[in-house]
């Protein structure tokens, strides 16, 4: 495997002091120029045979801690199954080969014990020879990741995340393509596999999650392409969605030659940051609503009225909110949504109280350490970083309290809070652990308890393996000319966009305060927000009829593909509603910090509006 700069495959701190000359000169070595095919790149050495699809790769294949666990070769019009399956299964749309790898150590440990791990699984997908594009294509994972990766009887890589599926990359777009299982493969118990059976933490399976098993899928995936078809990839593409862009973000941070490209959707950086304060929406239920959630009746009727004062560009209204920062809707304050009995109107089935408006106004504000909120007339909370008692971002105005603001907590954050307190029983009743199962202690922390939590998130950092994935040195991958498209909905349910842009901006002064490296941010790292965009390709308002207009992952992939094998830099994305939507209408998203400035006639237009 090609090394750049003198990095060895381990995780990079770039902080790159080299002169002009000596950086030009690497990146040519490196493949950094337009165009570039990597014409050094080795090929299968002189008497070594191609790798073939069937049993023989099990001992061909050559590559460290690695065991082949399977190899299955599919024919066009083939189920794409492994076993007995339920219902219908997909079938191969053309020739592929699946091969699954096993790469060591893993953790050892009792056999029940869910952060047992016999290693890192990873599902790879190769088109037939005649059908490769020359190209990697891998992808992310979700949640707390985990899979089927190393089962004999179960395929990963055909379900289709956000980022999309494995196999339908490797069958339809013709690029190799692969997943990863990050070290464990249960995804039933959550972040279980994190704590050892005696509470503490496992640091071994935090590392293999936050960043080595994304390193070897790479290493891997590499490497069984070269022998597979005799010669390397062209390019290496990262695409990751949620958890996935996290990933995206840890590569370049930390492994910069991995991929020439990576495109990252709503990226879970900051992770035990946003992750502890996705549980402050159910301690506000539980200290102020007397452990009463806001129903789904209730927020709709506060979450539209926002949207409703909010919405308007050209005197039309949109239904979905295109500026938060100008977005100062009070609902204390809105006789039309609050209770009779609290001097309102509001309709009786789904009206709330004052005591209810200033819960919305908590969850939009987002986390404190105690609990207050300012009045939403001085201060939104919405600013490039938290000021004062607010912990972490909360969900912009009209966002759909579905996703951690519902009748239950998400898991992932429960989960997280008994990873940094140590204690399995703040979970819910999924995390499992010799020690004691989930039991629910969520519900008894107080504002300052969970600012505890959130601040042991950040203390713990060194044994979490660095999850929060928020270092803004991106010099080596800037400095190899490699790019990195970033892009997330303002009406995200799980991951506020807030936190997005709190790491462009702290990655834009890292660049502009490099006294020796010339970088330019947008040169390697451009970002686009989605008005209206969920955690997801959908709507994420309240609103069911807002149809925001969206990009789709072809579109984002493309302008990536574009950008690193064309020069092609991705200043603007005209995007647009499906078209199976009941109305019709596109939009204009612009690379940040420059947004979309209505100056024509018809604001659901993508033509009415400049980036500037």
């Amino acid at each position: 495997m090609r090394t750049c700069f003198g990095f060895d495959g381990g995780p990079a701190k770039a902080s790159m002091r080299i002169a002009s000359i000596a950086i030009a000169g690497t990146l040519a070595a490196c493949g950094g120029g337009k165009g570039d095919d990597h014409p050094g790149d080795p090929g299968t050495p002189p008497g070594q045979a191609k790798l073939t699809c069937d049993d023989t790769l099990k001992t061909n294949f050559h590559s460290d801690q690695t065991t082949v666990l399977l190899v299955k070769q599919f024919k066009a019009g083939d189920p794409l199954t492994l076993g007995p399956s339920t219902g219908t299964p997909q079938t191969a749309s053309a020739d592929v080969c699946v091969v699954k790898l096993l790469v060591g150590p893993g953790n050892p440990g009792p056999a029940d014990a869910p952060s047992t791990s016999q290693g890192i699984g990873i599902e790879v997908w190769l088109p037939s020879e005649g059908k490769w594009n020359k190209r990697i294509h891998v992808k992310g994972g979700g949640g707390w990741a985990g899979g089927v990766h190393t089962s004999l009887t179960a395929l990963a890589g055909t379900g289709g995340g956000t980022s999309g599926a494995p196999s339908t990359t490797a069958m339809v777009e013709g690029a190799v393509s692969a997943s990863t299982d990050t070290g464990h493969a249960n995804s039933t118990n959550g972040g279980s596999f994190a704590m050892k059976p005696d509470r503490t933490i496992n640091t071994v399976l935090w590392n293999d999650f936050s960043q080595r098993a994304i390193h070897e899928m790479a290493v891997k995936t590499k490497e069984l392409t070269r022998q597979f078809y005799g010669e390397s990839a062209r390019r290496a593409y990262f695409n990751g969605f949620s958890t996935g862009g996290r990933q995206g973000h840890k590569l370049a941070q930390a492994y910069p030659e991995d991929f020439d490209g990576i495109l990252a959707g709503a990226p879970a950086i900051n992770w035990t940051k946003f992750i502890t304060a996705e549980l402050y929406p159910q301690i506000v239920y539980q200290r102020d609503l007397g452990g009463v959630p806001i129903t789904p009746a209730q927020a709709t009727l506060v979450g539209n009225a926002a949207i409703n004062a909010c919405d308007t560009v050209g005197g039309q209204h949109l239904g979905y909110i295109t500026d938060h920062s100008q977005c100062r809707y009070d609902p204390v304050n809105d006789t039309t949504v609050l209770c009779v009995s609290d001097g309102g109107t509001g309709p009786a089935a789904s009206c709330v109280t004052k005591v209810q408006a200033a819960a919305f106004n908590k969850i939009w504000y987002g986390m404190t350490a105690d609990g207050s909120v300012p009045f939403p007339a001085t201060d939104l909370g919405l600013g490039l970083a938290p000021t004062g008692v607010q912990k972490w971002f909360g969900f912009a105005r009209g966002t759909s309290f579905a996703g951690v603001a519902g009748a239950n907590p998400f898991t992932i954050s429960t989960d997280m809070v008994a990873l940094e307190l140590q204690d399995p029983t703040y979970a819910t009743p999924t995390f499992i652990n010799a020690t004691g199962n989930g039991a629910d202690k969520w519900k008894t922390l107080g504002y300052a308890d969970l600012s505890n939590a959130f601040d042991q998130g950040v203390a713990l950092q060194g044994s979490f393996a660095n999850i929060n994935t928020d270092d803004p040195d991106l010099s080596g991958f800037a400095l190899r000319n490699h790019r990195m498209l970033v892009y997330h909905g303002t009406a995200d349910t799980l991951i506020p966009f807030q936190g997005t842009l709190n790491y462009y901006d702290r990655l834009n002064a890292r660049v502009a305060n490099d006294p020796v490296a010339p970088l330019i941010t947008k040169n390697f790292y451009r970002l686009f927000l989605v008005p209206g965009m969920a955690h997801g390709f959908s709507n994420g308002t309240t609103n069911t009829a807002a149809n925001p207009p969206l990009p789709t992952i072809d579109q984002l992939y493309a302008a990536l593909t574009g950008w690193v094998e064309n020069g092609n830099s991705p200043e603007q994305l005209q995007i647009s509603t499906p078209a199976t939507a009941p109305a019709q209408a596109s939009a204009l998203i612009c690379s940040y910090p420059a947004r979309p400035v209505f100056t024509g006639t018809d604001p659901r237009t993508a033509a009415a509006y400049a980036c500037q």
